[in-house]
This record gives structure tokens, sequence and C-alpha cells, in this order.
């Protein structure tokens, strides 16, 4: 199983992004959606499973959770903007999600990939929206087999806006 993993598009979908993920099976999207078009014009490509970020407004907190658990390919996964930490690190999220196997998170708008406690992969694909912070826009994408640990890694995108 291939995931597409994406956070804080803040309304903005950029090309490329359909392009890296044309061959996922499914989406996560970690929060700071923006509209609910960029969740359509996703789901067009694969399911979507996504959170409300800080920034989203009621449209989207209606539809959407604040934190998402769930089993894909025998893999516990936790989604979240992780706005709820302050700024969200690998241990603290793992400390609040104990159960997890991989814990996916936005909100810093920095991209990264970690393993915790030797077993949980955490991982934030960065900001895919609008530039900001002078970080370069990415995504992630992560491969699922059973009985092997999850393999990922961030895709960066192209910087022009």
């Amino acid at each position: 199983m291939r995931l597409g993993i994406i956070a804080d598009t803040h309304g903005l979908l950029r090309p490329e992004v359909l392009t890296v993920f044309q061959e996922v099976d499914r989406i996560f999207h970690a929060g700071d959606v923006g509209s609910l078009d960029i969740l359509s014009d996703l789901e067009a490509v694969a399911p979507v499973t996504a959170v409300y970020g800080n920034t989203d407004g009621f449209l989207l907190r209606d539809r959407l959770a604040a934190v998402v658990e769930v089993e894909v390919d025998g893999f516990r996964i936790v989604l979240t903007h992780g706005d709820t930490f302050g700024i969200p690190t690998p241990g603290t999220l793992n400390q609040a999600y104990p159960e997890a196997e991989i814990i996916l998170f936005g909100h810093t708008h920095r991209p990264l990939l970690t393993i915790v406690d030797t077993v949980v992969t955490v991982m934030n694909p960065g900001a895919a929206g609008p530039r900001r912070f002078d970080l370069q826009p990415s995504v992630g994408i992560m491969e699922l087999e059973a009985g092997i640990p999850p393999r990922a890694r961030i895709v960066p995108l192209d910087a022009a806006r």
C-alpha cells in the first residue's frame, strides 16, 4: 500500500502534488487544508483521510476530526495537525499516542521523518501550500507492507510559488 502524505496546503494544491501522488492508494492530509476543494481534488486521485488544522474554518471543522486513529495494512496510524501540542515533537506525539505505530502530523511546515522508541515512524511531510518561512514545499510518500517497517521519504515540490 502506497500512501500520499500532505499537510498545510492552506488553499493551494500545487499541480506537482497530483503528479507525485498519481500512484498512491490512499492520501492522508494532516490539516490546514484551506478549502473543501482541496479535498475534492485529492479525492479524484485516491481516498482521502484528513483532519482539520488551526487555520481551518467552520466548514472544514464540521466535516473533519481533530485526530483520526485508523489501521491500514495492520499498522496503527494516528493523523493529527499537531497544533494542540504547541510545537509538536516526535517525543510528545509518541507520548500522547503510545499505541500508534505511525504518527502523521503537520503544523510546523518543517519536513520530518524519524523513528521514535525504535518502532514508531513519525512523519511531517512539510507544507505543500504557499511557500512560508523560506522552506521548500514538500509532501511525503510512505509504503506499507505487512511484516516490515514502513518505508517513507519526503518529496520536495517546485518552490516557484
